[in-house]
């Protein structure tokens, strides 16, 4: 059985990989995650008792713990997702983006390095290093009508997506420089179940039950690509088993919507799925309120995920339409882990998880 190593393994995409690991494939995984505001073990509890499960609450950038890790559980490979990805939150505190985002790849490309020259064959061959990246790298595509390919130039606009671009040269530069078999993948926009409230789409869905404003940017006209989480997890694990080191690979859900048009797609879905509305409610369109935009605020992302078809025979499996139906009504059916997020409720479990 191949160990794979996952950082940010407690976060909304990581714990998709984690969940798709331990029930799809016969890997050990080996969890690693800070466990900041973002990172939810709640996430995991259908899996946190599985044979092949570690756990570890850790910081990347804690060479000697990670450091401990690679030693202590020889990964065949690392799956990179750890990640500060709130682009309002770079724009207050840019601090821990770079922290996070940059000095924490940097900490596990030494280390993993290091662990790799120490191999032997076959082993050392088979070694990946998968860092997960974003769209958001190449800027905004405008009115072009183009799509981003992995040859498009990088052009970030925000402190989150300048450290994102930050950590894909650096990984770029391991694999050139030392020979480190390094696979990048550039991802749109995600959604799907344990999304955290702070995005957009479980941040309308919880809004709306609760009969309060869903606050639409500008005329919510920005325009993004969208990507079921479970169909890139199942992506992820194509690239980390069958891409080639030194490639890069785009992964899109061939689901271009603007902000306001999702945005009323949940409150149609809403309105059929919830005959009792908040108070005051007839319809959850109501509630919809344009608020003053973000600076720098990209009005378009989309992905061109021809390479990753061709090459490695992945395509989504969900359209937009299906799957906001299945994430809508995985909202309704789980209270509870939206009432413990809400709460801060999820934030306790950090004491005594630790399995190092």
């Amino acid at each position: 059985m191949k160990t794979i190593m996952v950082t940010g393994g407690a976060g909304f995409i990581g714990s998709a990989v984690v969940r798709f690991l331990l029930t799809e494939t016969n890997c050990n995984v080996i969890n690693i995650d800070k466990l900041t505001y973002a990172g939810n073990l709640l996430s995991l509890a259908d899996i946190e008792n599985h044979v092949n499960y570690n756990f570890a609450q850790v910081d990347i950038c804690d060479k000697q713990a990670i450091t401990a890790l690679f030693d202590r559980f020889e990964p065949d490979a690392i799956m990179h997702l750890a990640a500060e990805s709130h682009v309002d939150r770079s724009i207050d505190g840019p601090a821990e983006f770079i922290q996070t985002n940059i000095v924490g790849t940097f900490t596990l490309l030494d280390v993993a390095k290091n662990y790799w020259d120490s191999l032997a064959s076959p082993k050392k061959e088979l070694f990946r290093f998968h860092h997960i990246s974003t769209d958001e790298v190449y800027g905004d595509l405008k009115d072009s009508g183009l799509l981003f390919t992995e040859n498009t130039s990088y052009d970030p606009s925000s402190p989150y997506s300048a450290s994102k671009a930050s950590s894909d040269h650096l990984v770029r530069a391991w694999h050139k420089t030392y020979g480190l078999p390094t696979v990048i993948t550039n991802c749109s926009n995600n959604y799907g179940p344990y999304h955290f409230p702070e995005k957009l789409i479980p941040l309308v869905i919880l809004n709306a039950l609760e009969g309060k404003n869903l606050p639409i940017y500008g005329e919510g006209s920005q325009i993004r690509d969208w990507l079921y989480v479970e169909d890139h997890a199942r992506a992820l694990y194509q690239v980390i088993t069958q891409g080639k080191p030194g490639q890069t690979y785009n992964i899109g859900g061939h689901n271009e919507k603007t902000n306001i048009d999702v945005v009323k797609t949940i409150c149609r879905i809403l309105d059929d799925a919830v005959p009792d509305k908040p108070k005051g409610v007839t319809c959850f369109e109501e509630l919809i309120v344009h608020v003053k935009d973000r600076p720098g605020h990209d009005l378009r992302y989309a992905i061109d995920a021809d390479k990753i078809k061709q090459t490695l025979d992945w395509v989504p499996e969900e359209t937009f339409e299906s799957g906001i139906k299945k994430t809508v009504q995985w909202y309704l059916n789980n209270h509870l882990w939206c009432e413990q997020v809400q709460s801060g409720a999820y934030q306790r479990q950090r004491l005594g998880t630790s399995d190092t």
